[in-house]
């Protein structure tokens, strides 16, 4: 009989309360090192958000999209997006905006043109200037904020207890700037589906958190006269063996995309894998301590 790699019947008994202080700054390292490379390097915008050039067009076969994104990134036009639009003979094709005025526009699609099937049927050539970019800026800035306000109200209402609500945004917060550093660390392209995957990495460690602070809940009514912090220590251990399956089958599955997904999700996928690995992190060192650490009064609790 094959035997399980994680048994969830499994008993751990890991003293993660013990190393809080260590997680709390190497987590305030993390932040401060995100902070310090945005500022520095700043983030590689793509053409959502600093406007550029999208070319429409329809190609009587359906073209090699790997031999196109070649030919393309021989011109140096900079950053450049190829996807296929509708159907796989109508491509997509967006450059960033060129340096210099409308001419130099034109001379970046005259290129694209020359290095295309003369037989292209071009369905739109259109400019999107960077004033739409800011937009979906704060459009992006507006969903990660209403998200974060959404959670807080819910984990606030459905635990009873402000320091739940709050531990769990701290983490979401600190998953989400430490993810904005690493794409300022990789200068991968930042566009529409790196908003995109910052929403779904706080998904995901909203998720992961709210398992744990349900068993805290649970274990908060069962066991009377336990001291709170190893009672937050034994939550943890009691949910670990579902929170490893849960990280490692999804690593899995990211892995699989980055290696055979193609250039067009890499950027999400290699983010993605990043905000599993730290939403899982902060799930069982940021989120749970910060409730003891918040002055959570669980004997209070019980005697509602």
């Amino acid at each position: 009989m094959i035997k399980p790699i994680i048994n969830y019947k499994r008993n751990f008994n890991l003293n993660f309360f013990s190393v809080r202080k260590i997680a709390l700054l190497l987590s305030i390292f993390l932040i401060f090192f995100s902070f310090f490379t945005f500022t520095k390097k700043n983030l590689n915008l793509g053409i959502d958000f600093i406007g550029g050039i999208m070319i429409d067009a329809k190609f009587e076969n359906s073209p090699d999209l790997n031999l196109l994104r070649n030919d393309i990134d021989s011109l140096s036009l900079g950053n450049f997006e190829i996807q296929e639009f509708g159907t796989s003979d109508n491509i997509l094709i967006k450059l960033e905006k060129q340096e210099g005025d409308e001419n130099a526009q034109q001379l970046a699609i005259d290129k694209i043109k020359n290095i295309l099937p003369p037989n292209v049927d071009y369905r739109r050539i259109e400019y999107v200037g960077p004033k739409v970019g800011k937009e979906l800026q704060l459009m992006g800035l507006k969903a990660i904020i209403f998200s974060l306000i959404a959670m807080f109200a819910y984990i606030w209402f459905r635990f009873d207890g402000w320091q739940f609500g709050l531990g769990a945004i701290i983490a979401v917060i600190h998953d989400v700037f430490t993810t904005i550093g690493f794409f300022a660390l990789t200068q991968i392209e930042f566009n529409l589906a790196s908003i995109a995957a910052i929403l779904t990495i706080a998904g995901y460690s909203i998720n992961d958190t709210v398992v744990v602070f349900d068993r805290i809940r649970e274990n908060i009514n069962k066991l009377d006269n336990f001291e709170f912090s190893k009672l937050l220590n034994k939550s943890v251990n009691e949910t670990l063996a579902r929170t490893l399956m849960t990280s490692i089958t999804t690593l899995i599955a990211l892995l699989s995309l980055a290696i055979l997904g193609g250039d067009v999700i890499r950027g999400f996928i290699v983010a993605m894998l990043w905000g599993v690995i730290i939403g899982t992190y902060s799930s069982i060192f940021i989120a749970s301590p910060l409730i003891a650490l918040l002055g959570y009064n669980a004997k209070k609790s019980t005697e509602k």
